[in-house]
């Protein structure tokens, strides 16, 4: 049988035994674009946003803030530092709403340590008046005060306690009552008491208003005189009062002489500004309804004529 002739085709043949180079393999003297040195490359991709932050960005480190020796300090300028700390509270502390954004934050100090608790309290009890009773209407039904609900080693911090008379003088508080759990006995270091009188219901204006007649008198000269005989070393009563109140009213004497009975030093507050002499009665009856009637009646009519004249000219 002949051979059978090959078939001729349009592709190429293969190539040879020798392999070809690769292109890779062989040294190129352009550089390529990995090679070429870009600015734009260089730069860290966290610097090219303004506001939001990228989360591969480099974290750097703050060097770590030592911390101030505040205990090495004299103790007559971690005095002045408390005193700074506890200015933002009013000058009297009482049970208010409130409290907990003016007062509470700024008490967390005590729990520092020890001898801070220390210093700062003796600082903070020092420097505030206290209310004995509350005056705040939403705290009527309270069974305790401020003063009872304070620790009996707070209270003989204490050096200046307050009594605020008037609110509830048609009915008298619940927590107005003096007895052990108040505490009296432990301010030790209370040497004055601040009455402040708001009101006075013997004034004529209360008439028909009043529970009775004297009532919140009598209470109020019997609540100074348990206080008094319940604050071991009270030796000075400050007495002060809103505008409207007589210091020739039956309020304001019978708690003068409250304070006289018990031996007590007695000065006068910056707000009403009453003095040791006697005071002169200023106050004045309103007058009647029919003499204003009278003095109204009286006035005399300018006729519509005469003004129109008056324009005219």
């Amino acid at each position: 049988m002949p051979p059978r002739r090959q078939a001729k085709g349009s592709r190429a043949k293969g190539a040879g035994l020798s392999p070809t180079p690769i292109t890779s393999a062989i040294p190129s003297k352009i550089p390529s674009e990995a090679e070429v040195d870009d600015p734009v490359d260089s730069l860290n991709i966290a610097d090219l946003t303004l506001d939001v932050p990228i989360e591969n960005k480099p974290v750097v480190k703050k060097p770590k803030p030592k911390p101030f020796r505040f205990m090495d300090l004299p103790v007559e300028v971690r005095l002045k530092v408390y005193a700074y700390h506890f200015g933002e509270i009013g000058p009297v502390v009482d049970i208010e709403h409130g409290n907990y954004f003016t007062i509470h934050r700024r008490l967390a100090l005590f729990r520092v340590c020890r001898q801070i608790y220390y210093e700062a309290s003796d600082t903070f009890y020092n420097s505030k008046v206290f209310r004995i009773f509350p005056i705040d209407g939403r705290q009527s039904r309270v069974k305790k005060g401020l003063l009872a609900k304070v620790k009996p080693q707070c209270r003989a911090h204490m050096t200046t306690l307050e009594l605020r008379l008037g609110p509830g003088w048609g009915k008298p508080y619940r927590s107005w009552v003096v007895n052990d759990l108040l505490g009296l006995a432990d301010c030790v270091n209370v040497r004055r008491l601040h009455v402040y009188i708001e009101i006075d219901p013997s004034d004529k204006i209360f008439a028909g208003y009043r529970k009775a007649p004297g009532f919140y008198e009598k209470f109020c000269q019997n609540l100074l005189d348990d206080v008094l005989k319940g604050l071991p070393n009270a030796q000075m009563v400050q007495f002060d009062a809103h505008p409207s109140v007589r210091k020739a009213g039956d309020m304001a004497r019978g708690l003068l002489d409250i304070a006289r009975a018990n031996q007590r030093t007695i000065c006068w507050g910056p707000n009403r500004g009453w003095t040791d002499g006697d005071e002169e009665d200023d106050y004045k009856e309103p007058a009647p309804l029919a003499s204003i009637a009278q003095a109204t009646t009286s006035w005399e009519v300018v006729p519509t004529s005469a003004i129109a004249q008056e324009v005219v000219a």
